[in-house]
């Protein structure tokens, strides 16, 4: 099922997403990666004030090559990278949806609450032609890649829900088939 969401998402919102449903994004997406992370988490425990919104935010993990206030290319980086530090930030925001590349295996950090959205690599052009704007830009000492930029979207996508919040993670299901079939082949007795 295709879906078109503006942002910020709601509970509602991301609780009927299944996982293989296509969805485009409208409105505001913030992107951050390692560095975007730590300081994130550092803050919250310190109790100092987030300098951007998060409530039903969508998280891009995304380092963009920008000109001035110009995307040049915004395509998704690595999220396993985040995996680790992902299920403290989704207890302590309101992140609603995560956008990356390759998974996250954190299916259960996710239920009830956020979904995560896979972008296909390699497509940081075209990524960067369905960002309408820069909004903003925050913590700029981390460096173009891993500040923060918040970016107003249309159409962004197609997001693909690869993990939704009812525990369906179709990069699981790959790697279980995956498994299957290596084990059927590997009983068989080769010439």
């Amino acid at each position: 099922m295709e879906h078109r969401l503006t942002t910020p998402l709601s509970a509602k919102d991301v609780i009927k997403l299944i996982a293989g449903d296509v969805v485009y994004l409208n409105g505001i997406i913030i992107t951050a990666r390692d560095k975007a992370h730590d300081r994130l988490l550092q803050w919250s425990r310190e109790g100092k004030k987030i300098p951007f919104d998060l409530e039903g935010a969508t998280i891009y993990h995304c380092g963009p090559l920008m000109r001035k206030k110009t995307a040049l290319s915004a395509g998704p980086t690595t999220s396993a990278r985040m995996s680790e530090m992902t299920p403290e930030l989704l207890k302590s925001f309101d992140i609603r949806a995560i956008i990356g590349k390759g998974g996250m295996g954190i299916t259960e950090a996710l239920r009830d609450k956020c979904v995560y959205l896979a972008y296909t690599g390699g497509c940081g052009s075209a990524a960067a032609k369905q960002i309408k704007r820069v909004v903003g830009n925050h913590w700029a000492d981390l460096g173009m890649a891993e500040s923060v930029w918040v970016l107003e979207v249309e159409n962004f996508g197609p997001l693909i829900v690869a993990t939704d919040a009812h525990g369906n993670d179709l990069f699981d299901d790959v790697q279980k088939k995956a498994n299957e079939k290596v084990q059927v082949k590997g009983s068989v007795e080769l010439p």
